[in-house]
């Protein structure tokens, strides 16, 4: 096993008292050696943190033992060495900006879809009502450029905030299909499924998790490359490895 825990966490909770609570997590993890970046909003929360991990599980447990996060749920993965070169805790007015304030996933999720089940559709090429199934790529062309699902529908959008015009723009094109939105770990489409939705996209589900949970319990089947991440692993394998240095995009964009 791999020293450093990494785990990915959001949670989309009515917070207040922002100021006090980030002081309060600063000094947890600074107590237990963590690094990484929380983002704090009044909509919720959203982190990516690495430690060793008995002091991971132990700041996982303090975390919890707030009513307001006791339902979180991570997405975890290994590495060698510590990712992440300080400790952040921002406050921001979104965990994901999109610029549409009406959508609160706190108030109803969209439909999402599992890791699993959602193996089994692309297996098939349709859903269970034989409608035919289309991923839907939220994140920045960027992102997409280290690997994206086989065939998956993208904007080459630079940020967030595009993709609502984006899908709009689709939405004939799309009509009569099943269509899957997903990203890194699932938050924008927390956002992204409820927009589809409110649009008239009633076949829509996101992607429970996100590529990271897809990688955790199916692997690489129907997805090509990597995942970018938001750390000094650039990106990771469907094993969850983080990617050979040979291979970084990074790299070659140095070099030339």
């Amino acid at each position: 096993m791999k020293p450093i825990l990494n785990i990915a966490a959001y949670l989309f909770v009515s917070l207040d008292g922002l100021a006090e609570l980030r002081a309060k997590m600063l000094d947890h993890c600074n107590a237990l050696e963590l690094k990484g970046t929380i983002l704090l909003t009044g909509e919720g929360i959203n982190m990516f943190l690495a430690g060793k991990e008995k002091e991971m599980r132990s700041f996982l447990e303090w975390l919890r033992a707030d009513t307001r996060f006791k339902i979180i749920e991570v997405k975890e993965s290994w590495s060698d060495e510590q990712p992440f070169k300080k400790m952040l805790i921002k406050l921001k007015n979104e965990i994901i900006r999109m610029n549409h304030p009406a959508i609160r996933p706190e108030e109803g999720r969209a439909n999402f879809i599992t890791p699993k089940k959602l193996q089994e559709w692309l297996d098939r090429g349709t859903d269970d009502l034989g409608r035919p199934v289309v991923m839907v790529d939220t994140r920045n062309a960027f992102e997409v450029d280290y690997g994206t699902f086989e065939n998956a529908l993208h904007f080459n959008i630079e940020k967030f905030t595009q993709f609502p015009e984006a899908i709009k723009a689709k939405k004939e094109e799309l009509a009569g299909k099943t269509l899957v939105s997903f990203c890194t770990g699932g938050i924008r489409c927390e956002k992204s499924g409820l927009y589809m939705r409110e649009i008239g996209m009633q076949h829509s589900y996101q992607l429970e998790g996100g590529i990271l949970k897809y990688f955790e319990e199916v692997g690489s089947a129907h997805y090509q490359g990597s995942c970018f991440v938001f750390d000094e692993r650039e990106a990771l394998e469907p094993t969850l490895d983080s990617i050979p240095i040979e291979h970084s995009i990074r790299k070659k964009l140095k070099t030339g």
